[in-house]
């Protein structure tokens, strides 16, 4: 595609964004308040409306929803980066591929040996392998992150340049905290993440090393909220999280809780006891609360919480309400969170 046509397309899509969100807008307001109490089935002289199908898909039609969005954000996102990029290399009499050498690929150079031994002493508690034996995969996975981290910071300088503005609006839920287990980072942060998830699970296990660099790199940016949502499948979870909230109780919450992602392997009573007793939670205290059932109601209402807002699954992040189900890499994180700072005029955080 040549730079013409590319400038058309992005013209193109971002106006048609715009109004196709306006029109659809007043389109399904329209619709959704005339249909509300049409009948889509009977049983026998029981009557099934159409406002009652929607409110029992409602949390499948948010999850529906987010998707449709992200996979139009990331085509949008590549037509103007491609663009931007293709232009700046005319600009400069080079071609794409050089461009990008000269702006990417050569200012982030290889991890040096510090770097990565110093990764890897921070991550080691997850990683559990020896240093010699994923040295190489490191390296790839460091450089990668740096002409990520540079080609990110390229493509920022190009939008701001040419002004560019984006009309497509990323669809939100009202979500409530009410029932979370814990939270940290200032309450008036600009930047909220309500994470909904369960210490059994391995995705979320994942997510942390994610959460942690987020949390490091944005400071008091950010705030996260962490709700409980203990799968069926998992035995070990539901008792992980009342355990959690009972360290809570005893103002070792966090600490209970990094524990517990730290070494998923030690959910079980015993296992749970241990780390009670390795932070010095008075023991005995401990055992009622969890004996007791006492945080179960907030679990569910958690989990309750989770569900009507369209929550299937675990991981699942809502950042100022924008759904993200699954574990995220950190970079697409980071992409929603500079958006939502550049919403509000705040300056996005600098990677270290």
């Amino acid at each position: 595609m040549n730079i013409e046509k590319l400038a058309r397309s992005v013209s193109l899509l971002v106006m048609a964004a715009g109004l196709a969100l306006g029109s659809v807008s007043a389109v399904n307001a329209a619709a959704k308040k005339a249909s509300a109490n049409a009948v889509l089935a009977t049983v026998g002289s029981m009557k099934i409306t159409e406002a009652q199908v929607d409110e029992k898909a409602r949390p499948q039609l948010a999850a529906i929803e987010s998707q449709v969005y992200q996979a139009k954000k990331r085509a949008l996102d590549d037509i103007i980066d491609d663009y931007l990029i293709e232009q700046a290399a005319r600009k400069a009499g080079m071609t794409k591929e050089a461009y990008l050498k000269q702006e990417v690929q050569d200012k982030a150079p290889a991890p040096t040996e510090k770097e990565m031994k110093d990764f890897y002493d921070q991550n080691q508690a997850r990683i559990r392998q020896p240093f010699d034996r994923i040295k190489a995969p490191l390296e790839n996975y460091m450089r990668r992150q740096k002409m990520n981290a540079a080609r990110a910071e390229l493509v920022a300088k190009l939008r701001q340049e040419a002004g560019v503005k984006v009309m497509l609006k990323a669809p939100r839920v009202d979500v409530s905290t009410q029932y979370s287990a814990g939270s940290t980072g200032p309450s008036n942060a600009p930047v909220t993440i309500v994470e909904f998830s369960d210490y059994q699970c391995p995705f979320c296990g994942r997510a942390e090393s994610s959460v942690q660099e987020i949390l490091k790199k944005y400071g008091d940016k950010v705030r996260l909220v962490y709700m409980d949502f203990p799968l069926p499948m998992h035995p070990y979870a539901l008792k992980a999280a009342q355990a959690a909230r009972c360290a809570g109780d005893q103002g070792k919450y966090w600490p209970f809780h990094d524990a517990l992602f730290a070494d998923q392997s030690k959910l079980d009573p015993k296992g749970l006891d241990a780390t009670a007793a390795r932070l010095k939670l008075d023991t005995k205290k401990f055992d009622q609360c969890t004996a007791g059932d006492l945080h179960l109601d907030q679990i569910k209402k958690s989990q309750q919480e989770g569900s009507d807002i369209g929550v299937d699954g675990t991981p699942t992040f809502v950042i100022n309400g924008r759904l993200m189900n699954g574990a995220q890499p950190t970079n697409e994180m980071e992409s929603v969170i500079n958006e939502e700072l550049a919403q509000q005029n705040v300056k996005e955080a600098k990677a270290h």
